[in-house]
C-alpha cells in the first residue's frame, strides 16, 4: 500500500514539526491498511481527530459561531460519496463513506447528514472548538441577524486554506479523500471545494488526488479532476500536478495545493508559502 497525505497549503504552520510527525502517523496508519479505502479514510481521521489541522476538531467557525464539517471520498471504479455542513461530526470522512456505501447519493448535508452518521454509528455531538478555535472567536465581535449582516461583517475576514487528504492505492486500484472545517468566518452553511467530486477530490483508474486551498477557486477550476486527468493523458503523478497547479495558478490567480498519486509514485505541488506532506509504503 502507498499513501500520501497533506495536511494544508496555506502560511507556515507556527510548529510545523508536531504536524509533520502527526501526517507522518497519518500516512503509516494508512500504510497499515488492507485496502485503498480504508488507507485514505484510516489517514484522513488521523488528522481530523488533531487540533493543529483544520479538519474535524479544531476546524474553522462559520459566521453563527458554529464549526461545520465537510468530506468526500472516491474509488478508482468512480465510486464516491461526499457529506458537508455537519456541526459536531469529528470524523466527516467517515460520513462520506457511508454515503458512498449505504446511499444511493453522492452528497448529503446538513442536519440529515449528521442523522445519517448517527445511524451508522459515527459519532455525532462532539465539541469541534479548541482553546485556541474558541479564543478566536471570541475576540471576532460577530453580528447578529440576517445573512446580509454578516456578509457585510465577514467579507474582510473570510479566508483561511487549511484542509487535510490523503491518496493511497495498492498497485491496482485508488482511492482518493479530503476533509476539512471550512476557511474561517465563512457565511454559516458555506460549502467549499471539498465534498465536491472533481473539484477537492477525484479519482480514476490512473490515480487520485486530493486538493487544498482557497475553495471556492478550487471548484471553479476543478482542480483535482484536473490533475487526474493529466495522469489519464500518460504524466506521471509529480508532472501532473506540477501541470495541474500551473493551470490553476494561470485561471484563477489564486491559491492552492495538490498531491496525487499513480501506479509509480505520488507528486505534489503548491503554490503557497508551504503545503506539508507524507508518505508511506507498506
Amino acid at each position: 500500500m502507498h499513501v500520501i497525505v497533506h495536511g494544508g497549503a496555506g502560511g507556515s504552520p507556527d510548529e510545523p514539526e508536531p504536524r509533520q510527525a502527526t501526517l507522518g502517523e497519518a500516512a503509516e496508519t494508512g500504510a497499515a491498511q488492507s485496502t485503498p479505502l480504508d488507507a485514505v479514510e484510516e489517514a484522513v481521521k488521523v488528522l481530523e481527530s488533531n487540533e493543529r489541522f483544520n479538519a474535524g476538531v479544531g476546524g474553522a467557525v462559520q459566521s453563527d459561531g458554529v464549526v461545520r464539517t465537510d468530506a468526500g471520498v472516491m474509488t478508482s471504479d468512480r465510486e464516491t460519496g461526499a457529506a458537508a455542513s455537519m456541526p459536531g461530526v469529528e470524523h466527516a470522512v467517515s460520513v462520506a463513506r457511508v454515503v458512498m456505501e449505504e446511499t444511493p447519493h453522492v452528497l448529503v448535508a446538513g442536519d440529515h447528514a449528521v442523522d445519517l452518521a448517527a445511524d451508522y454509528g459515527v459519532e455525532t455531538g462532539v465539541d469541534l472548538f479548541t482553546e485556541k478555535s474558541r479564543e478566536r472567536w471570541a475576540d471576532s465581535d460577530a453580528p447578529e441577524g440576517s445573512p446580509t449582516e454578516h456578509l457585510q461583517w465577514l467579507r474582510e475576514r473570510f479566508g483561511g486554506h487549511d484542509t487535510v487528504g490523503a491518496v493511497a492505492g495498492d498497485g491496482e486500484t485508488f482511492a482518493a479523500a479530503t476533509s476539512t472545517g471550512g476557511r474561517w468566518f465563512a457565511l454559516a452553511g458555506r460549502v467549499g471545494d471539498v465534498p465536491q467530486i472533481g473539484s477537492g477530490f477525484y479519482c480514476a483508474p490512473a490515480g487520485g488526488a486530493s486538493a487544498t486551498g482557497a475553495g471556492e477557486d478550487i471548484a471553479k477550476a476543478t482542480l483535482s479532476r484536473r490533475a487526474v486527468r493529466h495522469l489519464e493523458e500518460g504524466l506521471d503523478a509529480q508532472a501532473a500536478a506540477d501541470r495541474a497547479m500551473a493551470e490553476f495558478g494561470e485561471l484563477t490567480g489564486s491559491d492552492a495545493g495538490i498531491i496525487v498519486l499513480d501506479g509509480d509514485g505520488a507528486g505534489s505541488a503548491f503554490n503557497t508559502d508551504g503545503m506539508q506532506t507524507s508518505a508511506a509504503t507498506r
